[in-house]
């Protein structure tokens, strides 16, 4: 899916991808999330490749939302509520250049919107150590492979899910709970 009139993309980096990917697909105006590769020099990188830290690639989701619904501004503060960007590659036990915090920008707006929110959540000192997250244009987006995709949904009793991203998602029903998709 390309952005069309009705839909925007917005890709961000923060650890990994199955940790961002649930929460995302779990948003109103969300219309896709899908898991992938971006910011790296391998061409067409698969999971393996991208493990070892040397394709240089980042470990992103690929979000098409309806601005009308939901805001970018809006999907940058749930992203930045929801992983540590203050650790430069790195979150938890996830260690590595392919799990760094990065947004990705579409356009202008986009970047000028994620500066000034880094900004605005710095300035409430809500972290103890400054951002590391990087602001950089978007590049060739590889998809994960199938397996990758809706990891969540697919696996929510594998113990990685049930310690990592089964708090991201309690955090969201607290914080956003007026966002999410009613099922």
């Amino acid at each position: 899916m390309e952005q069309s009139e009705q839909y925007e993309i917005a890709t961000f980096a923060g650890g990994c991808f199955w940790c961002l990917e649930a929460p995302f697909d779990s948003l109103q105006g969300v219309k896709e999330v899908v898991s992938g590769y971006m910011g790296g020099h391998t061409l067409n990188p698969d999971y393996r490749q991208v493990c070892t830290g040397e394709t240089g690639h980042a470990e992103v989701i690929r979000i098409h939302f309806d601005p009308s619904v939901i805001n970018y501004r809006d999907l940058l503060e749930i992203f930045f509520a929801l992983h540590d960007p203050t650790t430069r590659n790195r979150q938890g036990n996830d260690i590595g250049t392919q799990y760094r915090s990065a947004v990705f920008y579409h356009s202008d707006s986009q970047r000028d919107t994620a500066l000034e929110v880094i900004s605005e959540l710095s300035s409430r000192g809500i972290w103890s150590n400054s951002v590391t997250t990087e602001v950089v244009p978007a590049e060739t987006f590889y998809p994960a492979e199938e397996y990758h995709q809706h990891y969540f949904e697919r696996n929510p009793q594998q113990p990685y899910c049930q310690a990592m991203i089964g708090p991201k998602m309690a955090k969201l029903r607290s914080i956003y709970g007026g966002k999410l998709k009613s099922h």
